[in-house]
C-alpha cells in the first residue's frame, strides 16, 4: 500500500511535518509494509518558509518588527537564490502570537510585515512571495503599508491609528514617499482563500469572529473595510475590493494587489507543485490529508482541500484526519471519501492543543483508520 500524507499544520500544536509523521507512525502500526511518504505543505500560512527552504534551499534572515499589538519581537523570512524573499504574514501579524485575551482586530496591525518586506527591500531584494494566513488582523494590510512608506491619513491630516478602528478614520492615501525598490519589484501572493474584500462573504464576517471580533465588532469592522476601499478607488481607479482573494488574511490581499501590484496566487497549488505532491498523488494507493479545523472555511482554497481534489482528479481516495470537524460542513466533508475527528476523549482546549497529546491522537487515528482499511480493498473505500 502506497500512502502520501499531505496535512496541514494544527496551528499552535503540530507543524505539518510533525502532524504527517505521526499519521505515518499510525498507518505502519496497521499496515508495516506500508509505503509512506510525508510532504510538508502549507497554503500560505504558517510553515510556508519552512516548506519552500526544506525543498529548495535557501537561508534565513531574521529582523525586530512590530507583532499585531505594536510590542517588538524578532521575526523570521528566508531568501532563495539571493533573489527572492519567502515571507509568511503570519511571522510577524500571526494570531499565535497572542494570547486568547488579547485577539482584537479592532487594533491589531500588520505594520510588522510592511517592516519584513522594507528590510528586505533594503538588502536588494525584488522578488517577493508573501504567503497570507494565519493573521491576527483586519486592517486591509493598512499597517503594511504604512511601514512601506505609503501615509494613510485622517481628515486632520494625520496617520491613522493601527487595525480596524484606524482604518475607519482613513479619508485619503498618498504614496509618494513609499520606498524605493517597491516599483520595480514583484509580489507573488499565496493566499489560502478566495473571500473579497467586504461583504456577508468578505474578511470581517468570515473570519473575523475567529480573530476575537465580536458580533457588534463584525458590522464595524466590514465598514471600515468599505472605507477602506472607497478611499483607494479614490487614489487608484483601478482598485477592486471584489477580487477573489482581497479578504484574505483580514484584507491583506487587497492591499498587495492594489497597492503594490502582486498577484494572487492559490497557495497550496504553490506548495503542490513545487514539492511534486502532484506527482506524487498520481501513483498513490491512499492520500490522508487534514487540518487542525475542518470548516466551511475548508473548501476556500486550504491544504486539504487542494490535496482532495488532486486525489479525486487520479481517483485516488484520500482521507482526512481533523483536529476537530465542525458542525453544518456537509459540503467540506464531501470532498474527503471519508473524514475523522482525532480527539479520542472529552477534554480541555489546552489538553488537545498540546503537542504531545495531538501528536499520540493523530497516531492512534490514524492507526484505527488503516487497521479497517488493510482488511478492505483499498480501491473501494
Amino acid at each position: 500500500m502506497k500512502v502520501i500524507c499531505a496535512i496541514d499544520s494544527f496551528k499552535g500544536s503540530l507543524t505539518s511535518t510533525e502532524a504527517g509523521e505521526a499519521a505515518r507512525e499510525g498507518i505502519l502500526r496497521a499496515v508495516p509494509d506500508a509505503d509512506v511518504r510525508v510532504f510538508s505543505v502549507s497554503d500560505g500560512g504558517e510553515g510556508l518558509t519552512d516548506v519552500i527552504v526544506s525543498s529548495v534551499g535557501g537561508e534565513y534572515r531574521s529582523v525586530d518588527v512590530s507583532d499585531p499589538l505594536g510590542r517588538r519581537i524578532t521575526a523570521r523570512y528566508a531568501v532563495v537564490n539571493d533573489t527572492t524573499a519567502i515571507i509568511e504574514m503570519a511571522a510577524a501579524a500571526g494570531i499565535t502570537l497572542l494570547k486568547e485575551s488579547e485577539k482584537d482586530p479592532m487594533h491589531t496591525t500588520t505594520y510588522g510585515v510592511g517592516e519584513m518586506i522594507a528590510h528586505a527591500l533594503r538588502s536588494g531584494i525584488r522578488q517577493f512571495v508573501i504567503g497570507l494566513g494565519g493573521s491576527a488582523t483586519c486592517d486591509g494590510g493598512a499597517g503594511c503599508l504604512q511601514a512601506l512608506g505609503f501615509r494613510l491619513l485622517d481628515r486632520n491630516g494625520d496617520e491613522i491609528g493601527p487595525g480596524a478602528s484606524g482604518l475607519s478614520k482613513l479619508v485619503s492615501v498618498d504614496g509618494s514617499g513609499k520606498l524605493e525598490g517597491l516599483s520595480n519589484s514583484v509580489f507573488h501572493i499565496a493566499s489560502d482563500v478566495k473571500a473579497p474584500l467586504c461583504g456577508i462573504n468578505g474578511a470581517a464576517y468570515v473570519f473575523g469572529p475567529q480573530k476575537g471580533a465580536t458580533d457588534s465588532e463584525v458590522g464595524i469592522i466590514d465598514d471600515a473595510l468599505k472605507n477602506f476601499s472607497a478611499v483607494t478607488r479614490a487614489a487608484y481607479p483601478d482598485a477592486s475590493g471584489s477580487l477573489p482573494g482581497a479578504g484574505a488574511a483580514g484584507g491583506m490581499g487587497f492591499s498587495l494587489v492594489n497597492y503594490l501590484g502582486g498577484r494572487l496566487f492559490s497557495g497550496i497549488d504553490i506548495v503542490m507543485k513545487g514539492l511534486g505532491v502532484y506527482d506524487a498523488i498520481q501513483t498513490a494507493d491512499v492520500v490522508v490529508t487534514g487540518e487542525g479545523t475542518l470548516d466551511k472555511k475548508t473548501i476556500m482554497g486550504k491544504v486539504p482541500y487542494g490535496v482532495a481534489m488532486a486525489a479525486k482528479e487520479n481517483n485516488v481516495p484520500v482521507i482526512a484526519l481533523c483536529g476537530v470537524i465542525m458542525d453544518n460542513c456537509r459540503e467540506a466533508e464531501s470532498c474527503f471519501t471519508a473524514s475523522f475527528p482525532i480527539l479520542r476523549r472529552i477534554c480541555s482546549r489546552d489538553y488537545a492543543m498540546d503537542r504531545k497529546n495531538a501528536a499520540n491522537n493523530m497516531r492512534d487515528t490514524a492507526e484505527q483508520v488503516f487497521s479497517l482499511l488493510n482488511v478492505s480493498d483499498k480501491r473501494s473505500i
